[in-house]
């Protein structure tokens, strides 16, 4: 009920964009450019944990980028779920699993497989904090961003945390991945909601990667996915720049963003 009334409130209510602060206007056009996913790509956090598949992202985790993120998973702005929705299916689309007649990357229109898009849960106690689980929702989004894109999708919600875990805030690479060890698992009808899928974790953002690596293994330990290799990938809608544009033996480089943005971090 709480979440209705939070939608419903910023769909009827006057609102200033949750990025810049353009007034009356859910999502403005520039914060709506820097999650176009123009600059889609794949990313990797440094160090990179063991375990964790080929990562595309649709933004730089920055300015306008970070605040509406925030503003959905934190205070409740439902209705930017759909905005950032169409940004992950743009990570999707341009870093997707092998599905297309060639073995290659999903593509709008291209006759692929099915995909089945896994969000990372959110503990209990923080969904009924937030009243929403933010990565499900987003994927729900993206799922329909997919569908009418021509890419046939749908949300496999298979993952759930089978132990308590310590809020990830303040930790460090290391400390995330001992923190996050063993704590998911699949539930039992996870082969059935994912058969004939190729399988895209998803969550909001990647910053050590702890959190998809820990899906990931989990994923593969139910037997939906063979091991690293096996073209389990994953998709989110934003990251830290640092992480863009890598390649084997490649410098990570900057991805380019709107003139005038700055930075809130």
């Amino acid at each position: 009920m709480r979440g209705w009334c939070r939608e419903l409130a910023g769909l009827v209510l006057p609102v200033d964009c949750a990025g810049c602060g353009a007034a009356r206007v859910l999502v403005c056009a520039g914060c709506r450019e820097a999650l176009s996913g123009a600059g889609a790509g794949p990313v990797r956090p440094s160090p990179r944990p063991g375990g964790l598949p080929v990562v595309s992202a649709a933004a730089v985790y920055e300015g306008g980028v970070r605040a509406l993120l925030l503003a959905h998973k934190e205070r409740g702005a439902l209705p930017l779920a759909g905005v950032l929705g169409e940004a992950l299916a743009g990570a999707v689309l341009a870093g997707g699993p092998s599905g297309g007649p060639s073995g290659g990357p999903v593509r709008a229109g291209s006759p692929a497989a099915e995909v089945a898009l896994v969000p990372v849960p959110s503990a209990r106690r923080q969904v009924r904090a937030r009243g929403h689980d933010p990565a499900r929702r987003i994927a729900l989004a993206a799922a329909g961003r997919l569908r009418r894109a021509g890419v046939p999708a749908r949300v496999a919600p298979v993952l759930r945390l089978r132990r308590a875990v310590a809020d990830q805030a303040g930790l460090g690479a290391r400390q995330r991945l001992e923190n996050l060890a063993g704590a998911l698992t699949v539930c039992r009808d996870g082969a059935r909601l994912t058969d004939g899928a190729g399988i895209v974790l998803v969550d909001d953002l990647i910053t050590t990667g702890a959190t998809l690596a820990e899906a990931a293994r989990a994923v593969r330990a139910a037997g939906l996915s063979a091991g690293p290799g096996d073209g389990l990938r994953a998709a989110v809608v934003a990251a830290p720049a640092d992480s863009f544009g890598w390649l084997p033996g490649a410098v990570p480089r900057r991805p380019a963003t709107r003139t005038g943005q700055k930075s809130r971090e």
